[in-house]
């Protein structure tokens, strides 16, 4: 569950918001929806911990946010960026760090190669570097860690925004079917249009 109580939050002299309470309850899916400058990005930092409020309290999974349980608040979220901020790196090689990093176990194959055709990407491209990723591209491979990792908790940053309408919508309801709590920021109809979305507009 993710938690804010009366939450005020400022960057430098620019009040964010004010006031704000919001409750995501187990495994709820949100969209939230505003134009921007509204402060939703803020939202997703403030969770991870990375901006803190000037007043107010974020729980998540009933573990106060501040610095005794924020390593463990982290490890529970899965949070893909607008920008997908992914390393400089051959893409077999960094899924193999990053689940290296996470799992006591080896990557699979067979685990490769489900979530690649779920996501409609040849083989080809794990030999790709990152840099070398069309904006589709990098969209589904930012995605396809998440799959991997598998976390309770996902906050997505305009997910879909590079991909065509199809597949908007085949991520869109895939995700949505999950068991997770998933606080998505999306112009996408593809999330709109799904009936289990719970929608919260920022004006």
């Amino acid at each position: 569950m993710i938690s804010f109580e009366s939450v005020s939050h400022d960057i430098g002299n620019t009040r964010i918001f004010s006031d704000l309470s919001l409750c995501v309850n187990k495994n709820e899916k949100v969209l939230i929806l505003g134009r921007s400058g509204l402060g939703k990005t803020s939202l997703f930092r403030l969770i991870l911990g990375f901006e803190q409020p000037g007043s107010g309290q974020i729980r998540i999974n009933g573990l106060d946010l501040d610095k005794n349980h924020i390593h463990k608040i982290r490890e529970q979220i899965f949070y893909l960026s607008q920008d997908i901020d992914l390393k400089d790196e051959v893409i077999l090689r960094l899924l193999k760090d990053i689940w290296e990093f996470n799992f006591s176990t080896k990557l699979s194959r067979e685990e490769l190669n489900k979530q690649l055709g779920f996501l409609e990407l040849s083989p080809d491209i794990l030999e790709k570097k990152t840099s070398d990723l069309s904006g589709g591209e990098r969209q589904r491979i930012g995605l396809m860690i998440g799959f991997l990792l598998d976390r309770p908790i996902w906050l997505l940053d305009e997910p879909t925004s590079a991909l065509d309408d199809a597949m908007k919508k085949k991520i869109a309801d895939h995700i949505l079917s999950l068991d997770k709590t998933c606080v998505i920021i999306s112009h996408d109809h593809g999330w709109q249009d799904n009936s289990t979305i719970r929608i919260e507009r920022w004006s």
